[in-house]
């Protein structure tokens, strides 16, 4: 039986990428699923693409920006089921601008869906995820909440926030004994369309150019990263490296702490 069959689960960002294959995976395993999307149209595509539809799966247009938005989710979530097994923080968004040209604006954009909509997923589930004999909140850091990249500053401050935000939070449930397990996972490429729907402060980068960029680097697929972040859960493990340049980038960043970005090919030939 797997591992996940007879659970329940919430999941965020489910119209497409991981968050699409997570709910595709989680259904052929016999869960009943809640899951949102900013985009009603993207949801009803994953939903019309699950295996099994016998099993139960509701679905709801939710802003994860948008705390209220969130926790009246929340409460229609609450009043299908008394608790939940497992929660993924999976909704996300790409901005491509330097430090000095990133607008405010942009800024706040990203961090409010990468990062807040992180903690408001967090605090309006864990709850029902308290009433389960033992469930998993699973948040999406990423590789760069790991290094630091060019162009990448406002990603990689929320990816970096959520990651400190995971850890310091799976701590304190262990403390208070708490059934609730944190997993928080660090994608390397997934071939996703993170970088296609990206903002740019470079009017000529075009989401065609940004793709195809991304996604000579995006070597491995939803399905193969859904099922890598169910079997992390399952096993209770507290960060996943998701992928093998994820896992040799953080090795080379955890052994030379400031030569990684020449090392990585980060910084251009003769660059400090």
């Amino acid at each position: 039986m797997a591992y996940f069959d007879g659970k329940r689960a919430a999941v965020t960002g489910a119209g497409s990428g991981i968050g699409r294959a997570l709910a595709r995976a989680l259904n052929a395993q016999g869960c009943a699923l809640w899951l949102c999307d900013v985009d009603g149209e993207a949801l009803a595509t994953t939903a019309a693409s699950l295996p099994r539809p016998e099993i139960p799966c509701a679905t709801a247009p939710v802003d994860v920006a948008d705390r209220a938005a969130v926790f009246a989710w929340r409460d229609a979530v609450a009043a299908e089921t008394d608790a939940l097994e497992l929660v993924v923080n999976n909704a996300g968004v790409g901005l491509v601008a330097s430090a000095a040209e990133a607008t405010i604006e942009d800024l706040r954009w990203l961090m409010d869906i990468n990062f807040y909509g992180v903690v408001h997923g967090t605090q309006a589930f864990l709850p029902l995820l308290s009433r389960a004999p033992r469930s998993h909140l699973v948040n999406l850091s990423s590789l760069f909440g790991i290094i630091g990249v060019p162009t990448q500053s406002a990603y990689n401050a929320a990816k970096f926030a959520v990651r400190g935000y995971s850890e310091a939070l799976r701590q304190e449930l262990a403390l208070a004994g708490s059934p609730v397990e944190v997993c928080c996972v660090h994608p390397g490429g997934v071939d996703t369309h993170i970088a296609r729907n990206a903002r740019s402060a470079d009017p000529a980068d075009t989401p065609e150019a940004r793709a195809e960029a991304f996604r000579a680097f995006a070597r491995t697929a939803p399905d193969a990263a859904a099922a890598q972040i169910l079997r992390a859960a399952e096993r209770g493990r507290a960060r996943l490296l998701l992928g093998r340049d994820a896992r040799l980038a953080a090795l080379i960043a955890t052994l030379f702490p400031v030569r990684y970005p020449r090392l990585l090919g980060l910084h251009r030939a003769g660059g400090r």
